[in-house]
């Protein structure tokens, strides 16, 4: 089959031991990142099976349709970048291995580097030791504080456990059925959602972007922040509300923040409103990007392109489309 892998930004999936798993099939990488409709159309026209890395690229209804000979997508984790029902409607099969039971541990450790870089300041400390500056001022300490988990889920439960291990205390605020488990992991749960942002010295958010999510953390709620708290987002940038967490940093409350997702990916423009800020530490959704976590999630993925190829597609997340779905040759 042709199969296209698109934002592959650094040439690194040919490099991995799994890639071998696609050595009978046609492979085209591409290593940039386009969102035009007409400049995708063109590249994926003969596409049988397109692989994506996470939510770089958006599949919608109007490419879909200029895509006939798609059989396949195939990738991992969650799908708000797919229309599923464009897919449905013309017999694509969309196989996303949802992992469960297996967190993105590179995502937590990804959270905890961010967090003690900007409790210490390190970028801010290297810049200045390069300029030839000894010291630039006074971080601060983990053991004591609390620890903020907003969403329980499989990266937040990790990220508790690293705060743990630091000699924070955590506390979490999530759906009820996450907050008992967080609470038989041995962790508080916050008495009210205003208690929580205005308790903690670190808050990461864990949550997933749904409808119900988006823009879920408010200008008010981070109003509550201590002016010497972390806030830390390595989710989703729309969790929180359109330009309220540069306002927020700006007036003082919280007083530091560590961001690794934007609102529109990849960032280009240099003036975005919060690498200007001193009291921000931001690095480029590296969240999941680690040789290590490619392995593992490619694994998944080109297995997925040889079940389907073989006659026996997995982790189809609209199994409604099977019956009509052309068979693989």
């Amino acid at each position: 089959m042709k199969v296209t892998i698109l934002d592959d930004y650094f040439d690194t999936l040919r490099t991995l031991a799994c890639f071998n798993k696609l050595a009978a099939h046609e492979v085209t990488v591409w290593n940039d990142h386009v969102q035009d409709l007409e400049a995708l159309a063109q590249r994926l026209q003969d596409t049988e099976v397109l692989v994506l890395i996470r939510e770089r690229t958006k599949i919608r209804a109007p490419l879909i349709a200029r895509l006939p000979k798609l059989r396949l997508i195939s990738q991992r984790s969650v799908y708000p970048h797919i229309d599923i029902d464009a897919c449905t409607a013309r017999g694509i099969v969309v196989s996303s291995s949802q992992h469960p039971g297996t967190p993105s541990y590179a995502a937590a450790e990804l959270t905890w580097g961010l967090v003690l870089a900007a409790m210490r300041q390190i970028p801010q400390q290297m810049a200045a030791l390069k300029a030839g500056r000894w010291q630039i001022g006074v971080g601060h300490s983990l053991r004591g504080k609390t620890l903020g988990i907003y969403g329980y889920g499989r990266i937040g439960a990790a990220v508790a456990g690293y705060g743990k291990a630091f000699g924070m205390n955590v506390l979490v605020w999530a759906r009820q059925a996450s907050l008992e488990r967080a609470q038989a992991d041995g962790h508080a749960a916050a008495v009210s959602r205003n208690a929580f942002f205005e308790a903690c010295d670190v808050l990461s958010l864990h949550l997933r972007l749904v409808d119900t999510t988006r823009g879920i953390v408010t200008a008010a709620d981070l109003a509550r922040m201590k002016p010497s708290a972390l806030l830390v987002n390595t989710s989703r940038a729309p969790l929180i509300e359109p330009g309220a967490l540069p306002a927020a940093l700006k007036a003082g409350r919280p007083g530091m923040a560590a961001v690794d997702v934007y609102e529109d990916e990849p960032v280009r423009d240099p003036g975005h409103p919060l690498f200007a800020l001193d009291n921000v530490v931001c690095t480029p959704h590296i969240g999941y990007v680690t040789r290590d976590e490619y392995e593992i999630q490619f694994t998944d993925i080109f297995d997925q392109i040889l079940a389907y190829a073989a006659g026996r597609p997995i982790n189809v997340v609209n199994p409604q489309v099977l019956g009509s779905a052309p068979q693989a040759q």
